[in-house]
């Protein structure tokens, strides 16, 4: 028989409450789909609800604010405007003096004008150095 005594209840709970905040819960065609932050490309906001877009091309509505959901999200996620939210490991191109990013998937985000300093200074910093 093993002994377990390495195991103890403090390394359980903080395990657990890790790993609830890592995903985002999505209801789809009548089940719970979990969502992993590296396969989120981008999220737009709409007022109380916020499409989630993944790295397949599917599309997910949830009934959450965008700044909720940014708060369960990892530090690759940037608030580039209002209503987007973008994983800076899917930027691949930035347009128009830094007023425009464009996603691996083909969609082009906008930049709002007082937020362009800090996306710019994170993709520098993040050694996403992009040349437009």
């Amino acid at each position: 028989m093993k002994n377990f005594t390495s195991f103890n209840r403090s390394n359980l709970s903080e395990r657990t409450y890790n790993d609830s905040r890592s995903y985002i819960s999505v209801q789809s065609m009548g089940r719970t789909i979990f969502l992993t932050p590296d396969v989120i490309t981008f999220l737009e906001g709409e007022g109380n609800y916020t499409f989630i877009y993944t790295n397949t091309g599917k599309k997910y509505l949830v009934s959450k604010t965008l700044k909720s959901l940014a708060e369960q999200l990892n530090a690759n996620f940037m608030r580039v405007h209002k209503s987007y939210l973008v994983n800076a490991a899917y930027v691949v191109e930035r347009l128009e003096d830094d007023r425009m990013l464009r996603l691996s998937c083909g969609k082009e985000v906008v930049v709002s004008r007082r937020k362009i300093k800090e996306v710019s200074g994170m993709l520098d910093h993040s050694h996403l150095r992009i040349s437009a």
